[in-house]
């Protein structure tokens, strides 16, 4: 018997200005994963403005548009999907992989790269980790070293510091907190690949701070991409993966090519009642069904 799903309602809202028209690529639309289904989903840009959507080499779906010059830009964006009610580390499987039988468009995900410099922590990691059994016990060791050797500060990320310098310094946003994972993972040339996307509190208490994006990060073993998350460090139930690629450069929501700057960052991300909430209904969060400890599951 398959496992029960549970039904996602997830967007964002985002404003911009700009004093020149300017380009820029949105990383925005929930991948279309095996176990996430999306059903439906709506962009509205406003002004109108022509936009094309293309996928980048991750696999990534890629909006394209320019902001124009002297006036506000609205992006809304909201989607509806169904996923597994179960948590993500029930479908872990351990399987590591002889570099010599990866594929190509796996085996990049063992090199280095702008903050995933594995290269300059090859040392560090087989002082720490080298004596474990390559596949899932390391993959976990290095989440629980991150995890309790790397402080959480909300405000300090920055984009000129890789995983090499999180480690000195030992603080950091989520961004940092995969990197360092993914960094250390493919010292042992395990895959691993940066996601951004959503996590909302199904089966978990709402700490009460506004939604935002996360980082985390996978792992490729038996065959398959398994999620892990350094920075909190426990399974989770819903989670909703937008972007992956090699770093933080692939996974960024917005690029902007020019001067335009955002005046509003709003996002959702709630378990829903279909029979309840369609896409036509307003976001609404007091129709959510998760924000405790329960799973709660439409009858």
């Amino acid at each position: 018997m398959p496992p029960p799903t549970l039904t996602l309602r997830c967007g964002l809202e985002f404003s911009y200005h700009s004093p020149a028209p300017t380009p820029a690529t949105f990383l925005i639309t929930p991948r279309l994963d095996p176990d996430q289904h999306l059903l439906h989903q709506n962009l509205l840009i406003t002004p109108t403005l022509p936009h094309t959507h293309a996928k980048d080499s991750h696999g990534n779906s890629i909006l394209r548009l320019t902001i124009p010059a002297n006036q506000v830009t609205i992006l809304h964006h909201d989607s509806f999907l169904t996923l597994p009610a179960t948590p993500e580390h029930l479908s872990r499987v351990d399987g590591p992989h002889l570099v010599q039988d990866l594929p190509l468009d796996i085996l990049r995900y063992t090199l280095p790269s702008r903050y995933c410099d594995s290269d300059r922590l090859s040392q560090f990691a087989l002082s720490t980790f080298g004596s474990l059994s390559p596949g899932l016990s390391t993959v976990q060791s290095i989440v629980d070293w991150t995890h309790s050797n790397i402080q959480y500060r909300w405000g300090t990320g920055s984009p000129h510091t890789a995983a090499s310098e999180i480690i000195s310094q030992r603080s950091g946003v989520c961004r940092d907190f995969a990197h360092v994972a993914i960094a250390l993972c493919r010292c042992f040339n395990i895959p691993s690949r940066y996601v951004t996307g959503y996590v909302p509190d199904i089966a978990f208490q709402d700490p009460g701070d506004p939604m935002d994006f996360h980082a985390y990060f996978q792992v490729y073993l038996a065959h398959r991409w398994q999620t892990f998350d350094a920075r909190f460090n426990a399974s989770r139930i819903g989670r909703v993966h937008i972007g992956v690629g090699l770093d933080a450069v692939d996974g960024a929501f917005a690029n902007l090519f020019g001067p335009a700057s955002m005046t509003q960052f709003n996002v959702w991300a709630y378990q829903i009642d279909p029979s309840i909430t369609t896409p036509h209904s307003p976001i609404d969060l007091s129709q959510r069904l998760c924000g405790t400890p329960e799973l709660k599951l439409p009858k």
